[in-house]
């Protein structure tokens, strides 16, 4: 009998749930949305014995009366690596506000609301707000994917990159992003390094990133952003292995300037670096997505994450 690879897609209605069924569709696994949580056991040991080696099952609140037991299922899961089963758990989230903004933009109803909406925006806000909180539990069990400020594309790779990292040791998430953009909710720690001297200020750097060898030169000259460096490694130094020993599958790492170009991404790209080596670790430069830097705002594909 061969391993069993399993992604569970969760998360807040409208966040991008299909758009990660579709990526993993096209890596390969067979794919199956809205699966009832109490089937959830029953459905793990047939594919196990008769299908094939990797399965991406989407449950969320549309199962609302079977999601209080989830955890516990997941639980026996978890335990079955020593038979071949190794679980993934991702939970796409994003800001109220961007939720209610994809809601109103495709004229979708959410699916826990039981007739045509009245008032509009004050009565989604309620509805996403009692789903957060029908989900509170499960968020803990996953790896959380903030997809407020990032494309389609995006959320396919940091997908695709999830299920590719060994599923029996931690992954650090390293990402960069700018403030003015608000803070990622999918980070376990974020480190504010908007007090560094700004290369945007130099009007020769500004155009370029924290990955372009002019930048990474000045910051290289700045005391300060070698000491917050160094106090960022002494701190992750400490922490990974409890972290590690807790049986966290993912860490995420927030490193945040105004913009996310410059400051940020240099941080991201030397600490990643630096612990490639002692753990499966991963870089996300939020505000970069394919269009590149000047992407930082949020762009107008982000409806189609419903």
């Amino acid at each position: 009998m061969t391993d069993l690879e399993i992604v569970l897609i969760t998360g807040m209605s409208g966040s991008g749930k299909s758009v990660a069924l579709h990526a993993l569709e096209d890596a390969g696994y067979y794919c199956v949305d809205n699966l009832p949580p109490e089937l959830l056991a029953d459905f793990v040991r047939l594919q196990h014995v008769h299908h094939g080696n990797r399965v991406a099952i989407a449950i969320d609140a549309r199962s609302a009366a079977g999601l209080p037991d989830l955890p516990r299922e997941l639980e026996k899961l978890q335990r079955l690596k020593a038979s071949g089963v190794h679980l993934h758990v991702l939970f796409l989230d994003a800001s109220t506000s961007t939720l209610v903004r994809r809601f109103s933009e495709t004229r979708r109803r959410h699916p826990l609301s039981q007739s045509k909406l009245p008032d509009g925006r004050q009565a989604l806000v309620q509805i996403i707000e009692q789903e957060r909180e029908l989900l509170g539990d499960l968020r803990e069990y996953a790896h959380v994917i903030d997809t407020s400020n990032i494309r389609g594309s995006q959320l396919q790779s940091y997908v695709k990159a999830l299920i590719q990292a060994p599923a029996n040791q931690m992954t650090l998430v390293f990402q960069s992003f700018g403030f003015k953009h608000g803070i990622p909710v999918d980070a376990d720690y974020v480190f504010d390094v908007r007090m560094l001297p700004n290369p945007y200020y130099d009007l020769e750097l500004r155009p370029l990133t924290g990955m372009d060898e002019p930048v990474q030169r000045f910051l290289r000259q700045q005391p300060d952003a070698a000491a917050m460096q160094t106090h960022i490694a002494q701190f992750l130094d400490h922490w990974l292995p409890a972290l590690n020993a807790n049986h966290r599958s993912y860490v995420t790492v927030a490193i945040g300037c105004t913009g996310g170009q410059h400051r940020s991404v240099y941080l991201v790209e030397q600490l990643a670096q630096r612990y490639q080596a002692q753990w499966t670790t991963l870089r996300r430069h939020r505000e970069m997505d394919s269009r590149g830097p000047a992407a930082a705002a949020p762009v107008p594909e982000a409806p189609q994450l419903l």
